[in-house]
């Protein structure tokens, strides 16, 4: 075991509840304090100095200079394996054009397919574990990461085949989700179902047989995927034993209820979910998880996160990191962001990013400061918790911890 600290605050977000607004005054604050490690888990959370006097003989990892200590983020939502980039796309946007008149010009999803079938495994890796890094230093210890630009057998494979390669280059969690229903390709002779069956009877059970995921989602929208066929592809996802999750309400409503009826483990997006739909969801166990990324880059309203918040859903905060509509993938900034708009508390912005979000992939062993807890936790040189969401990512993190030890 080891001692490390002492920390200006120990933000520890115990004892908060998974749903629901939360107060700052919740919030448990532990001055001078200090966490103790054992292994790969957090064995107590006190004062640094009675800790220290409660176990003389600990080893002990001193912090210097005043810190304060939070537990790791979790990004539930993430496109980062991909190839090649959509800059223009995010120009013609800002410069007035449509969605269609980008994809006909070349740009859209079908862009970044095209790009990623055409990488090579090597450059796929090298430009993920970049990207993995990138998220690591900014405090982020588990990270989702989709599948959903290969889009046929082979290339949804190759993608999380290299996620899974991607898992022994880097400390932090990968949790792989297979998106092949993220649009029908080009390339496919047949229709929406015939697609999607094509994903359930080619795709899904080699991916089972490998290991490579056990999570599926899909993108339910009038460009992609409509909801009865969305519908039953979940079920039968479900009944593979996959779990599911679902693009949702992006920019039609509707498809959120699709989630809670089948079961998902969370519905994201949910920028144009309605207010009956919000009573929905808030009494269902699906996590509500807002993209703000999405909305900034493509210039479109929020997710209704203050409504889902007092309605008593669970909110959870994600990057949503593409190349195409979210391609900054600074979950703090935009969940400072979010949360100015929205009027979130700064426990509830916490929240979202921690175990909330960790609640999403089906990972309740972290995102808070106890015991029995796994020992991810990150550090920032700051006198005050508040400045972390203050200075909306400006503040980095100082020192990320991932099982206890200094990454």
């Amino acid at each position: 075991m080891k001692l490390i600290g002492p920390f200006r605050q120990v933000v520890t977000l115990a004892d908060l509840p998974l749903r629901g607004k939360i107060s700052d005054e919740q919030l448990e604050i532990i001055v001078d304090g200090g966490i103790i490690v054992d292994q790969n888990t957090i064995h107590k959370v006190g004062n640094f100095e009675t800790l220290k006097t409660e176990n003389p003989a600990i080893e002990i990892e001193h912090i210097e200079g005043e810190q304060i200590v939070l537990p790791a983020f979790v990004d539930s939502h993430t496109h980062i394996c991909f190839g090649g980039n959509r800059a223009n796309d995010f120009a013609m946007r800002n410069a007035g054009k449509t969605y269609l008149e980008i994809a006909e010009s070349g740009g859209g999803i079908w862009s970044s397919v095209q790009h990623t079938r055409n990488a090579s495994e090597g450059e796929l890796l090298k430009a993920l574990v970049e990207r993995i890094n990138f998220l690591v230093g900014l405090g982020i210890t588990t990270i989702e990461i989709k599948s959903g630009y290969g889009l046929d057998v082979e290339n949804e494979l190759k993608m999380l085949r290299i996620i899974k390669k991607a898992q022994s280059e880097t400390k932090a969690t990968l949790v792989p989700t297979c998106l092949s229903a993220h649009l029908k390709p080009r390339d496919f002779e047949g229709s929406n179902p015939e697609y999607l069956d094509y994903i359930l009877t080619e795709i899904l059970p080699r991916v089972k047989e490998e290991g490579l995921a056990n999570r599926v989602d899909i993108f339910i929208e009038k460009s992609a995927f409509q909801p009865e066929e969305s519908k039953e592809f979940l079920r039968k996802a479900k009944e593979l034993g996959f779990e599911i999750t679902v693009h949702a309400d992006q920019f039609t409503p509707g498809s959120s209820r699709i989630a809670v009826e089948v079961g998902a483990k969370s519905a994201d997006h949910l920028e144009a979910t309605i207010d009956e739909d919000i009573q929905f969801l808030a009494k269902s166990d699906t996590v509500a998880t807002a993209l703000p990324g999405a909305s900034l880059g493509l210039g479109e309203k929020f997710t209704p996160a203050r409504k889902l918040l007092d309605a008593g859903a669970i909110v959870a905060i994600a990057s949503d990191w593409n190349p195409g509509s979210a391609p900054m993938g600074n979950l703090i900034t935009q969940a400072s962001i979010l949360a100015t708009f929205q009027k979130l508390t700064t426990a509830e912005v916490l929240a979202g990013m921690t175990f909330r979000a960790a609640y999403a992939l089906n990972l309740e062993d972290r995102g808070q400061l106890h015991a029995g807890k796994k020992a991810d936790f990150v550090t920032f040189r700051t006198n005050n918790f508040q400045n972390v969401l203050y200075n909306q990512g400006s503040l980095k993190a100082d020192k990320v911890y991932i099982d206890g030890n200094l990454i």
